[in-house]
């Protein structure tokens, strides 16, 4: 039975809101552990399977993250059917290409609420070849910490009840 569709809406908005204040650079991205049980998986479409909140902070929401402070990630729309949430979301990268268009590629989040106010589980699915093309083309360098694991895990398996 899934939870009340009037609490995960109202979680998913929090959860927007709180995107929005790191893009405005009023949090880090760890402001959005609190969504997060202690036990969530995170796929990340670079750094893969993470798995436990620590490891969150630590990776998708810590090392993965610096030196991307003039990035934005704003949200264009969410669904819920059930306990499954997703977001439509957009990657914009510093700077401008020559004809005055915005470095962008296009996200999407697919999450599972928990309860609580939050989620059990999220993975993100972003084409990497196009965010490298827009990052070569834009000459945006990253820290070496931001560097994904050379052999990440691609388990995208959905963590059980």
């Amino acid at each position: 039975m899934p939870f009340p569709r009037e609490e995960i809406e109202a979680t998913v908005e929090r959860y927007v809101e709180t995107r929005k204040v790191i893009d405005g650079g009023g949090a880090g991205w760890s402001a959005l552990a609190q969504y997060f049980t202690d036990d969530a998986v995170f796929i990340d479409p670079a750094w893969g399977r993470v798995q436990g909140i620590e490891e969150m902070k630590a990776t998708v929401f810590g090392d993965a993250m610096v030196g991307l402070d003039e990035w934005k990630f704003p949200v264009e729309f969410y669904a819920i059917d059930g306990d499954n949430v997703v977001i439509k979301w957009k990657q914009i990268l510093p700077g401008r290409r020559d004809d005055g268009r915005a470095y962008e590629q296009s996200g999407v989040s697919t999450l599972i609420y928990a309860g609580n106010g939050k989620f059990r589980y999220e993975e993100d699915l972003l084409n990497m070849v196009h965010v490298f093309e827009d990052m070569r083309e834009s000459k945006c360098k990253v820290p070496p910490v931001a560097v994904p694991p050379k052999h990440p895990n691609r388990d995208f398996s959905r963590p059980g009840a």
